[in-house]
């Protein structure tokens, strides 16, 4: 009898643990700066400015008053230099957000990584930082091919529900790699981890995610009064980890959409009564433990190649995300475009004596 009961403990253990899964939210290692694009080049530039994994073309969705040229150059990505450093208002001032951006860092140990500087006032008020992608890190864009030029073909051989900013199949196992921002398939989660690099500072670290259904999480991880690389992890308090004490549901297995989170942003928060000023930190990823929200299983038949029902709601949040991206993105080269590129005043004509 003891050894039936040992054994039916094993088996709750050997279930309980057929839910958790490991994945790499975001890697900015993966996000270096590493194709040219065709304007840049026209302009005599030699630098990198955009990475090819994460290149996004929001010239399809601007309308009939730009030329193709115009179109042509329309083009962003998740490269490290492109991502925002948002101040809280009370703290926002010209020389402030100057003084605030983020770039790219050598690390000894890890490569390339985001170093993020913020300009925090010197006042004693509280103040923070929001640091986040150029765009609001699309879900259902399709896997494709990016060239030098930064052109995007899509793939058609690609799996089927398979997001770009999940990170390619380089394995041909039919999931994702995971680290450009995107995890299908997320359940409950059960544990998050940010590797940031810490210089003693005594500001305050969260992560922002955004779930499926477009809702924000912001959750408190460590102070970075630290230094040197470190793993700070937050454990969520109302993970259940005994099978037996869960709330258990039965779910319509199809046609229903499969739940994801992607990559909100960073929160770094100054209290009044801290040290303000200049606030230099890096972050090398970020990672979680999750549930999965539907089991892989082996059916008898392919419910999705015969109704196509959630291909076809992919499609629609696709282009959805897609116009939303688009409008933010033609309003910031619009004001490029406005924007004055003289340095100095042409000199005034002087009389010939």
């Amino acid at each position: 009898m003891k050894r039936i009961f040992v054994l039916f403990a094993v088996m709750l253990v050997a279930v309980g643990g057929l839910f958790a899964e490991e994945a790499v939210l975001i890697d900015f290692t993966k996000l270096a700066a590493d194709i040219i694009p065709p304007v840049t080049q026209q302009a005599g530039g030699d630098q990198y400015t955009q990475n090819r994994a994460t290149v996004m073309d929001y010239g399809a969705v601007a309308g009939g008053s730009f030329t193709q040229e115009q179109k042509e150059i329309m083009k962003t990505s998740l490269a490290i230099k492109n991502w925002n450093v948002q101040l809280a208002s009370s703290s926002r001032t010209v020389m402030r957000e100057v003084l605030s951006y983020a770039l790219e860092a050598p690390s000894k140990q890890f490569g390339t990584v985001m170093g993020v500087r913020v300009n925090f006032p010197t006042e004693p008020w509280n103040s923070w930082a929001l640091i986040k992608p150029p765009f609001e890190i699309p879900a259902f864009e399709p896997t494709g091919d990016v060239d030098d030029d930064g052109n995007i073909s899509q793939d058609s051989s690609g799996v089927m529900g398979l997001s770009r900013f999940e990170g390619p199949d380089a394995d041909g196992d039919g999931k994702a790699d995971y680290g450009l921002g995107v995890v299908k398939n997320v359940g409950t989660i059960k544990s998050l981890a940010v590797n940031v690099y810490g210089l003693q500072f005594p500001h305050s670290l969260s992560v922002i995610l955004i779930d499926n259904e477009g809702n924000e999480k912001t959750m408190f991880v460590d102070y970075l009064n630290y230094d040197g690389w470190a793993e700070l992890r937050w454990d969520n308090p109302a993970y259940v980890t005994q099978v037996r004490n869960r709330e258990l549901r039965l779910y319509p297995l199809y046609p229903t959409s499969t739940p994801f989170v992607k990559f909100g942003g960073f929160l770094i928060k100054r209290d009044a009564d801290k040290a303000g000023g200049d606030f230099v930190t890096y972050f090398r990823d970020v990672k979680i433990i999750y549930d999965k929200a539907i089991l892989d299983t082996d059916r008898d038949i392919d419910d999705e190649s015969l109704w196509r029902i959630i291909q076809t709601r992919e499609e629609a949040k696709k282009k959805w995300e897609m116009s939303r991206f688009g409008q933010q993105q033609i309003l910031r080269y619009l004001d490029a475009q406005k924007q004055a590129t003289e340095s100095d005043f042409t000199p005034s004509p002087t009389v010939n004596q």
